[in-house]
C-alpha cells in the first residue's frame, strides 16, 4: 500500500499544525491508469472525506485514500527530502498511470482504457488525440479532442465511424459520444476542408 516516510509525517504534520481550521490528508490519483494520471494530496477538512475512503492514522493526522484510486496507489510512496532550501515533498506512485482495467473497473476507467490503449495511438499518426470529459447520467461519453483533431474536417467520421463504433462494440452499456471540442480552431488540423 502507501508508504509514507517518516519525514513526510513530520513536514505533513507541520503543515497542519500551520492551518486555521481542523484537516486530515487525502491522496487520489486524478485520471489513473492513463498517461494523463496525477497524484494528488489534498487537506482534507471533516466534511470533505468521503465514506468509502480508506484510512490510514498517523500520530498527527488521517491520510484518506480514495477508493477508486487504490490500486494505482499500491506501492506508491510520499517522501519529504530536506535540503539547503527547505525540502521537497514526492509523491511516486508507478501504478498511477498503468491501466487497470477487470470486470470490477468503473465505467470510467474502461472508458479511458479504451481511449488510451486503442483509440489515442491510431490518432497520434495524425498529431491528434482525444480524451474523456465526462460520462453523462443517460450514458453518453462526452469528448475532447486536441492536437491534429481539434478543427479536423473529418472529425465527425472518426467520432462516429470509430471512437463510438469502438466503444459501444465493448461497452454495450454505452448509448453513444458527443464532442465538445470547438473546433473552429482549426489551426493545426489534419485534414482541413477547403
Amino acid at each position: 500500500m502507501i508508504n509514507v516516510t517518516a519525514t513526510a509525517e513530520e513536514y505533513l504534520s507541520e503543515l497542519i499544525r500551520k492551518k486555521d481550521f481542523k484537516c486530515d490528508i487525502r491522496i487520489f490519483v486524478s485520471d489513473p491508469g492513463t498517461p494523463r494520471a496525477e497524484t494528488c494530496l489534498a487537506f482534507c477538512k471533516a466534511d470533505e472525506s468521503e465514506p468509502t475512503d480508506h484510512k490510514i492514522k498517523y500520530k498527527n493526522f488521517i491520510l484518506f485514500i480514495e477508493e477508486k484510486s487504490l490500486a494505482f496507489l499500491d506501492d506508491a510512496e510520499v517522501n519529504y527530502d530536506k535540503d539547503n532550501f527547505g525540502g521537497q515533498l514526492t509523491i511516486k506512485a508507478p501504478s498511477s498511470r498503468v491501466p487497470n482495467i477487470g470486470e470490477n473497473s468503473s465505467l470510467e476507467d474502461k472508458v479511458n482504457y479504451i481511449l488510451y490503449d486503442e483509440i489515442n495511438p491510431q490518432l497520434a499518426s495524425h498529431g491528434g488525440n482525444v480524451h474523456l470529459d465526462s460520462i453523462t447520467k443517460d450514458n453518453y461519453v462526452v469528448l475532447q479532442f486536441g492536437g491534429g483533431c481539434q478543427g479536423c474536417g473529418m472529425v465527425d467520421v472518426t467520432l462516429k465511424e470509430g471512437i463510438e463504433k469502438t466503444l459501444l462494440e465493448k461497452l454495450p452499456e454505452l448509448k453513444g459520444v458527443k464532442d465538445i471540442t470547438d473546433h473552429t480552431d482549426n489551426e493545426n488540423a489534419y485534414y482541413k476542408q477547403s
